[in-house]
C-alpha cells in the first residue's frame, strides 16, 4: 500500500483541526439525563451553547417543555409533575427542572403535565407518540 501523499496528510490535518475548532458536538452540549421509572429527561438550556443544543435536539424527543416569563426571559427551577391521563397504570413522575428547556422520553400515551414556578401553576394534557410535541409554559 503506498504511503499517503503530503497533500492528503495536510487535508486530513486541516479537517481534524476544523472539527476541533467547531467546538463540542451536540451530544456533548446537552446536560446529563435522569430517569424516573419509564421517564428519561434532560433539563437545561442555561447559556447560549446549551440552549442552542437543547432547542436543536427537541425534534428528537417525543415531548419538550419550555419555561419562560411573559416577556420571553427564560425560567428555571420549575416543579414538574407528569401523570398518565389514561386508565390503568397511573405512575406519577415529579422533578424540578433546573433549566428552561426539558427534553423528555416517555412511552406513547396521553399525559397531564402540571408545572409550578414563579408563584404560578399551569397544567396541560398532551398526547405523546408520533410527531414530537412541545409545551410552552409562560409565567
Amino acid at each position: 500500500m503506498p504511503a499517503p501523499s503530503f497533500a492528503r496528510l495536510v487535508l486530513a490535518a486541516a479537517a481534524t483541526t476544523a472539527a476541533l475548532a467547531a467546538g463540542p458536538t451536540l451530544a456533548q452540549q446537552l446536560p446529563p439525563a435522569h430517569s424516573l421509572g419509564d421517564l428519561r429527561y434532560q433539563c437545561g438550556g442555561i447559556g447560549t451553547d446549551e440552549s442552542t443544543a437543547m432547542r436543536a435536539a427537541m425534534k428528537d424527543y417525543p415531548l419538550s417543555l419550555l419555561f419562560a416569563r411573559a416577556d420571553g426571559a427564560y425560567e428555571a427551577n420549575i416543579e414538574v409533575h407528569i401523570s398518565s391521563s389514561q386508565g390503568g397504570s397511573n405512575q406519577a413522575r415529579s422533578f424540578v427542572a433546573n433549566g428552561p428547556v426539558c427534553l423528555l422520553q416517555l412511552p406513547p400515551g396521553s399525559y397531564r403535565v402540571e408545572v409550578q414556578g414563579a408563584g404560578q401553576s399551569h397544567s396541560r394534557t398532551v398526547k405523546v407518540g408520533g410527531t414530537p410535541q412541545s409545551l410552552d409554559f409562560r409565567f
